[in-house]
């Protein structure tokens, strides 16, 4: 039976905590002794957990489980999952809302600032998921996510065109231009710029947006300054300049054209690739300008646990328990298609090499910063390197004064 020393815990003082919606039944007489353990539940309570379609049948395995062990009961609350965070933001401070909610790592910033979430205790499970995803969950010292998939951006080769991997962006320029095709290779750019997709070109000449700490959280400490944005920014003119880089390849336009052979790769993510079910793919790790590794941001999706549950040792359970083993990470996996962030989950679907391919990646890049202060960056960053590659900006101009204005919305 998959019992945690917490709940053991949690039996033997607390069990008398209610649930969001829900009572507990007393744990008996303290003066008998022990029973023999048995595979009769040993707890009753409610949880309420918010889920999206997508997952939800995923979810609801792990749940049934759960029930079957603990006699406590799991309902699942349907969402879409865009709202998600705004109802949980309104609700939990009122009493109301879910004990657990499905969720995005990079909301993390705003759920703190709020007071809405609570950590919970992986304790040695966090030594089987994949670092960047723990990391992402992560601030000030402790977890407060569950980590259960993992998201980024690699290189995307259409192996017809182009039969080996780069090495550097030079090689896979010269190889896209080799291959006789339209565009050497593909990004989306557009007018306001994508800092998401150029992200790990910018890191290879080390000026990444925000300082790390030891654990990978973030400090509000703005990096991507000084000589080394300033030489990214260069980068960026003579790249534009040379008509490699261009404003005019938006998202569809880039997507359209790979899909039809008028490039050998594109920088862009796992949501692409139903757009390429006719074209024999590899993903290979992005190849860098600059003299640093070329890290994209990853996206980590999780649950997090209500900082009014009335339930959290119940909750934390269920979490670290049954919805962290092999068997429900790979459930989740094939409802959503990402590579999962429990090691041994993602070892079982990486036969799959497009699978592999991004897992690779993902495993050497760097959580998406989740502090409140990056929703002051995005606007500035974009606009400033789309003007750079047009040639309507001066580059080192362009990218002080965007730093300058960066630091000005922080306050």
């Amino acid at each position: 039976m998959r019992r945690s020393i917490l709940l053991a815990a949690a039996l033997t003082s607390t069990l008398a905590l209610a649930a969001c919606g829900g009572g507990t039944e007393p744990a008996g007489d303290e003066t008998t002794e022990p029973a023999e353990e048995t595979s009769a539940p040993a707890a009753s309570g409610s949880l309420t957990v918010w889920v999206d379609e997508t997952r939800e049948a995923a979810v609801q395995a792990a749940a049934e489980d759960f029930e079957a062990e603990t006699g406590t009961t799991v309902e699942l609350v349907q969402k879409n999952f865009e709202d998600i965070r705004t109802d949980f933001l309104a609700q939990v401070p009122t009493g109301e809302g879910p004990d657990i909610t499905v969720g995005a790592h990079d909301w993390l910033g705003e759920l703190t600032t709020n007071g809405v979430v609570a950590p919970i205790e992986l304790g040695d499970k966090a030594a089987e998921f994949e670092e960047v995803a723990v990391q992402a969950f992560t601030q000030d010292g402790q977890v407060y996510g569950l980590p259960y998939a993992i998201e980024n951006i690699a290189l995307i080769r259409n192996t017809a065109l182009a039969d080996t991997a780069p090495a550097t962006f030079d090689e896979m320029v010269a190889a896209g231009q080799e291959a006789g095709t339209k565009y050497p290779f593909l990004i989306q750019t557009g007018t306001e710029g994508d800092p998401y997709t150029y992200y790990p070109f910018q890191t290879s000449f080390g000026a990444p947006v925000f300082a790390q700490n030891d654990d990978g959280s973030y400090r509000p400490e703005l990096t991507l300054g000084g000589e080394n944005g300033e030489a990214f920014a260069q980068w960026l003119a003579d790249q534009g300049s040379a008509g490699v880089l261009s404003t005019d390849i938006t998202y569809d336009i880039a997507v359209e054209s790979f899909k039809n052979g008028e490039s050998p790769f594109i920088v862009g993510g796992p949501w692409m690739l139903e757009q390429f079910a006719d074209l024999e793919l590899a993903i290979d790790p992005i190849p860098a300008p600059g003299d640093q590794p070329a890290q994209p941001f990853v996206g980590v999706q999780g649950f997090y646990v209500s900082a009014q549950s009335q339930n959290a040792l119940l909750a934390n359970d269920f979490l670290v328990n049954y919805l962290s083993t092999e068997e429900a990470q790979v459930a989740l996996f094939e409802a959503g298609g990402r590579p999962p962030a429990l090691t041994a989950a993602a070892d079982a679907v990486s036969d799959d090499p497009i699978v592999a391919g991004f897992r690779e990646v993902g495993a050497e890049a760097v959580p998406m910063p989740s502090i409140p202060e990056m929703g002051s960056v995005w606007a500035f960053w974009g606009v400033t390197e789309a003007n750079i590659i047009s040639g309507q900006a001066q580059p080192a101009e362009a990218w002080q004064k965007m730093v300058s204005d960066i630091e000005g919305a922080l306050g």
